[in-house]
């Protein structure tokens, strides 16, 4: 394996911007990004970021709210908080120079296992295999290894069986294989392209025409569902917005003005918008709409109206700011085109 995957990997590998170096700082921000996110939607975030935080030293000092908004539209915004209590730490303790021993880097906040692993095999070249869901595919196919790929016992099983590879070839050129494997050849969704495998000759998996039982992993929860109202509420120039509480899901982001409820129509999101003071005059437009986390829905019933009033407990913001300075996440980027189309469809003014 390692042989085939030495040989494959500089011919076939994807050119992409946190492959130019082995700069430790570069490689942690992009796995980082990585997390649940597809590789095309980091690339321009991950430029964006590098450029106006490009080192430990300038994020452990950056606003709070200055890291969410370079971070908005990534999601998952407790990576970011996490990214910044790293680079204290690196700060504080190591002097703003990353650590460059695998038990240090795992001792990050936010770090687990995997990124570790990716980090200290990829910067430093240490053997730490760096167990993902593309290595864990690759694994449980090419072994016909059928041990359940969500336990952690699993994970670790992996990692003990794949560290021979790495005490005798090029760790960074494993890890980096290994995952260039999984995205695109032996990939999540679909049928693999064993034709263009490097591991084809050894694979279990493809031996016994059975890619499709590989890997074996417990069936997800159903997703809880949960009915919102949510307001755009438009008083002069200015918009009001608030921010979320400083635990729980999108934790100390902006959100639009929004509440639980079983039943919405435009009475109800009305009645709701007088309750924070805000006595909405007229309904500019409405629809509706659904955004999906791990283990949530959200089913939204969105509102634009008109007010008279802007009540202090909120905070009142130009489009202009909204768009340039708040951070708020993808779950209410939709409200952002509600006002779109109340800005192009009523006689809001071109200020608003």
């Amino acid at each position: 394996m390692a042989e085939a995957l030495a040989a494959w990997y500089p011919q076939h590998k994807r050119d992409l911007p946190w492959r130019a170096d082995r700069d430790p700082y570069h490689i942690w921000i992009s796995e980082i990004m990585l997390q649940q996110t597809r590789v095309n939607a980091v690339v321009e975030y991950y430029k964006r970021f590098l450029a106006e935080l490009p080192d430990a030293a300038s994020l452990a000092f950056v606003s709070e709210e200055r890291l969410m908004k370079l971070w908005q539209g990534l999601g998952y915004y407790r990576r970011a908080a996490n990214l910044k209590k790293a680079a204290e730490v690196i700060v504080s303790k190591y002097g703003g120079v990353f650590p460059d021993m695998y038990e240090a880097i795992r001792g990050l906040p936010g770090i687990g296992d995997y990124t570790a692993g990716a980090i200290s095999s990829i910067a430093y070249g240490l053997p730490t295999p760096a167990v993902d869901g593309n290595c864990l595919r690759v694994y449980a196919r090419v072994f016909a290894y059928a041990g359940d790929i969500a336990k952690e016992s699993t994970k670790r099983e992996v990692r003990e069986a794949l560290l021979p590879m790495y005490r005798m070839a090029d760790p960074m050129i494993m890890t980096q294989s290994l995952m260039e494997l999984g995205a695109c050849v032996c990939v999540p969704n679909g049928a693999p392209d064993c034709g263009n495998c490097p591991l084809a000759s050894v694979c279990l998996a493809k031996e016994k025409d059975a890619w499709q039982r590989y890997p074996v992993k417990q069936a997800k929860p159903k997703r809880r569902i949960e009915k919102m109202e949510a307001l755009v509420l438009v008083c002069g120039d200015k918009i009001a917005i608030k921010k979320r509480p400083e635990t729980g899901l999108l934790a100390n982001l902006w959100e639009f003005p929004n509440h639980s409820t079983e039943e919405s129509n435009v009475h109800t999101a009305s009645a709701f918008a007088g309750t924070l003071g805000a006595a909405p005059s007229k309904i500019l437009v409405e629809s509706s709409y659904r955004h999906i986390f791990t283990h949530v829905e959200w089913q939204i019933a969105a509102y634009c109206f008109l007010c008279e009033k802007m009540p202090e407990d909120l905070t009142w913001v130009t489009r202009e700011e909204l768009v340039e300075t708040y951070a708020v996440p993808s779950a209410f980027a939709p409200m952002l085109e509600l006002l779109e189309t109340a800005r192009s469809l009523s006689s809001v003014t071109e200020e608003t």
